[in-house]
């Protein structure tokens, strides 16, 4: 049995490689390197087959064996009492290789020995103290040769994991997410609220349903997922899965075992859906650029023809000249523009996220608190840490997803203002390989229960009623009774009984105590953390915008500055010289046009494929 690409081929994909190459041409020889540049990123792009799927889920749902099983590859831990502690990358080459990616600003590539691969962890030697970011394996196989990047997550709602942050920037630069949840129960509260965020941020979302060989009720569970999806109003498919049914179908070579396994439908999931909107979004890129680049051609190009076939060309190339500067300075204004909307931009969403995680983390601490008030934090701490870790988590999680959201807002302001330029085109933004950034908060402190032994009651007990038999036992003795007696003695139950609850309550209230100091110390200790990562998000995203609108006015701006410059080198050729050069750039205007509407066309065919 032979696992097969899931990347389909497409006429418009197989012409857009061919229109590169001819506007290449056109670029070079108007000597323009900068377009030539860009148009050389597009034919990366559109050569390049890697399709990252990112794999996420809760502990223990089968993630790695789903990834193994995916690849025919033993490349993720599996086992009862093993988990991926650290995010792993698997894709391509001839010889299998593993490194691990550690150190903060510079980063730093590890060897790391593949027997090892599969017992990494943030603690290990190879790191040597330094923080580890993510563990690289290439190996050769099928999938991974047609361009398939599998990245396997640590599982999202463990202690001391880094509540999902590192997770869902990954997922914000996917081109899918497989969201793997087991068939030995219904999606949980914490589950809905991750594929939610999930959804938000990545458009191709799929839930797998593992682990159909132990579960034989797991048709059941498929349709109560499908049903809180519906009430969710989430549209995602839900393709159950058996990991051990596919490695034994791949051992058999067995085609049926391998379709019972449920590989088939996801195959069919990755060409239909995966494949296909990952083919569309680079057509229209690819499309994108050749329109902007052949605006900036046949701008220079039209203003030398009209220079050239003017007989009054001397006088018009001066009033061209101070029109061209006056345009020239309304381009430097609107950089300007476009820089303070993106530095006031980038303050006013810093301080909008850092007070949206605050807001939220003030909630959770203010209902953390409510409930401690309402029992005793000692009786069910660990439920209370995993409640309080679950809450932590959703609030952090949706905090990001606002912040995404809020900067792709941001992004689209400062492209608006080239829309003159036709130049409104958005840069990738990748911070799923941000190092140093996603540290792992602490975990909630424990608490002291302090539970009351046998003896240490009946001391309690015994203080308390010492007072009452003495005081009463002396003024019985004025009525000619002795020290005890039972009078004295029922005082001494009495009161020992009121200094054992007093005693108790207090306890209460000092565990309470102890218990809301531990809450703020481990939400602000959350809010510290996050608040440095969305900063360090923040940073790289001010950094990408900057960069790249910088390329674009720039581009626009010696656009502009060439066609001056060709109209005047115009005006000072001789008649013969002219009729000779008009007919040239005649010619190369009427291949940008041409170019020009075969990617329209092609556009056009992407949108609406």
């Amino acid at each position: 049995m032979t696992d097969r690409s899931p990347a389909p081929g497409n006429a418009a994909a197989g012409a857009l490689p061919d229109l590169l190459d001819r506007m290449v041409g056109i670029a070079e020889e108007a000597g323009r390197g900068d377009l030539v540049t860009r148009l050389a990123g597009a034919r990366t792009r559109l050569t390049d087959p890697r399709l990252r799927i990112v794999v996420v889920g809760q502990l223990k749902q089968g993630k790695s064996q789903f990834v193994n099983a995916l690849l025919n590859l033993e490349v993720c831990s599996v086992g009862d009492d093993e988990t991926t502690a650290v995010p792993t990358v698997i894709g391509h080459a001839a010889q299998p290789i593993a490194h691990l990616v550690v150190g903060g600003a510079a980063e730093d590539r590890v060897p790391v020995p593949l027997e090892q691969i599969t017992a990494i962890t943030p603690a290990t030697d190879l790191a040597a103290g330094r923080e580890v970011a993510r563990l690289e394996v290439d190996a050769p196989g099928p999938l991974l040769a047609d361009g398939l990047v599998v990245v396997d997550t640590p599982g999202v709602g463990g202690h001391g994991h880094p509540y999902a942050a590192t997770t869902l920037g990954m997922v914000a630069t996917a081109d899918a997410v497989l969201f793997v949840s087991d068939a030995s129960q219904e999606f949980t509260a914490p589950e809905m609220r991750f594929l939610r965020q999930v959804t938000e941020l990545c458009p191709t979302v799929a839930c797998l349903l593992s682990k159909t060989d132990l579960y034989p009720q797991w048709r059941v569970i498929a349709d109560a997922d499908r049903a809180h999806l519906r009430t969710a109003d989430i549209e995602i498919p839900v393709l159950p899965v058996s990991s051990a049914l596919r490695i034994h179908a791949l051992r058999l070579q067995d085609e049926q075992l391998n379709t019972e396994a449920g590989f088939v439908d996801l195959y069919r999931y990755l060409r239909g859906s995966v494949v296909a909107n990952a083919q569309k979004l680079t057509r229209e890129t690819v499309a994108n650029d050749l329109r902007v680049v052949s605006e900036h051609l046949a701008l220079t190009y039209g203003s030398e023809l009209t220079g050239l076939r003017d007989p009054y060309t001397a006088r018009r190339a001066v009033t061209g000249l101070q029109e061209a500067k006056e345009y020239a300075e309304s381009m430097r204004r609107r950089t300007a523009q476009w820089q303070q909307t993106l530095a006031d931009g980038i303050g006013d969403l810093a301080a909008d996220i850092d007070h949206d995680l605050r807001d939220r983390l003030r909630a959770v601490t203010r209902e953390a608190e409510r409930a401690i008030d309402d029992g005793d934090p000692g009786t069910d701490w660990d439920r209370f840490a995993e409640w309080l870790a679950e809450q932590t988590a959703a609030v952090v999680g949706d905090n990001f997803v606002w912040a995404h959201e809020r900067s792709v807002w941001l992004a689209q302001r400062v492209a608006a203002h080239f829309a003159e330029s036709g130049d409104e085109s958005l840069p990738a933004i990748d911070i799923a390989d941000l190092d140093g950034v996603f540290d792992s908060v602490a975990e909630l402190a424990a608490l002291d229960a302090q539970k009351t032994g046998l003896s240490q009651k009946l001391l309690v007990g015994m203080r308390g009623s010492y007072g009452g038999v003495l005081m009463f036992g002396l003024i019985s003795t004025m009525m000619g009774m002795a020290l005890i007696n039972p009078v004295s003695v029922g005082a001494g139950v009495l009161l020992g009984s009121k200094a054992y609850r007093d005693d108790k309550e207090a306890r209460i209230v000092e565990r309470r105590a102890k218990a809301k100091n531990a809450v703020r110390a481990f939400t602000d200790d959350v809010s510290f953390q996050v608040g440095k990562e969305s900063r360090d998000r923040l940073r790289v995203i001010q950094r990408v915008l900057r960069d790249h609108f910088t390329t674009v006015a720039e581009q626009t701006s010696r656009s502009i500055a060439e066609s001056l410059s060709a109209a005047q080198s115009a005006a000072a050729l001789a008649d013969t010289q002219r009729t000779e050069r008009a007919a040239a750039v005649e010619s190369s205007l009427k291949d940008v046009a041409a170019l020009r509407r075969a990617a329209d066309r092609l556009e056009s065919l992407a949108v609406t494929a």
